[in-house]
């Protein structure tokens, strides 16, 4: 099953750390099992696999908007994998390679070190320490983000906030992930489920279930920074930056479903 089925026998079999520094010894749970079916995401996976076989299937590329002030980007867009899976992608507690790597092997975005600091049923708040790749005119290197997680395992959304970015003076945002079925029109007909326990019945358990993304991001340059044309070029990184990072994200998606 590849990573991504290794990920799920991780979640199954060991418990949840709460710190984890070294990706490859412990594994941080991106969800909770408690609360999915382990046995239903493993089937889901596979019948994306067999699908993919057939009929490939096209995650098209997200729709961003933008606003200017506080830079606030809109995005939405789908991905052919079970919403559990998604998730795992996004938090990434254990820096699994869904990034693109420059030269020197670094991805474009790591996972350094991952922290509960606080767990309350589905609601759990993470600390974590991120580095973003950058190469600019020839040279390259890595800056330092720390980011704090309010994350809801039960409807797999998350809000995150920066607790030290020098380059930005707000960087803060959240996602929601959201179950979307694919075969609903072809299997159930005019009977559209509104749950995956619907849908497993009325498409016989054929049916894939695939992920909505809505995605949200604020973010302001740093008081120095915030001033043309300094405060332009961070701007049109940063939406560049995002935009590239999700369409890692998407092809990370395609490649999961070939595997």
């Amino acid at each position: 099953m590849g990573r991504f089925g290794g990920w799920i026998n991780l979640n199954s079999e060991q418990p949840l750390q709460a710190e984890s520094k070294s990706p490859e010894s412990n594994h941080v749970f991106a969800v909770d099992p408690k609360y999915y079916d382990l046995a239903e995401v493993r089937k889901e996976s596979k019948l994306w696999r067999a699908a993919e076989k057939k009929h490939p299937w096209y995650d098209a590329p997200a729709k961003v908007e933008t606003k200017k002030g506080i830079c606030h980007m809109n995005m939405h867009f789908t991905i052919g994998l079970p919403p559990e899976a998604v998730y795992e992608m996004f938090t990434n507690p254990n820096n699994l390679p869904f990034f693109r790597e420059d030269k020197a092997g670094r991805q474009l975005l790591e996972n350094k070190s991952t922290k509960v600091l606080k767990k309350d049923g589905p609601r759990q708040t993470t600390e974590v320490e991120k580095a973003l790749t950058w190469n600019f005119l020839g040279d390259s290197g890595s800056i330092p983000i720390h980011l704090i997680f309010d994350e809801n395992h039960q409807n797999l959304s998350a809000k995150y906030t920066t607790k030290k970015f020098k380059f930005m003076k707000v960087l803060e945002g959240s996602w929601k992930v959201e179950p979307e079925y694919v075969d609903q029109e072809r299997l159930c007909k005019t009977r559209l489920p509104k749950s995956r326990q619907e849908y497993r019945i009325c498409s016989g358990g054929q049916g894939k279930v695939g992920s909505k993304v809505t995605m949200e991001q604020r973010f302001q340059p740093s008081s120095l920074l915030n001033l043309p044309p300094v405060s332009w070029l961070i701007r049109w990184i940063t939406i560049k930056t995002t935009k590239n990072l999700l369409d890692d994200l998407r092809k990370a998606g395609a490649t999961y479903r070939r595997v």
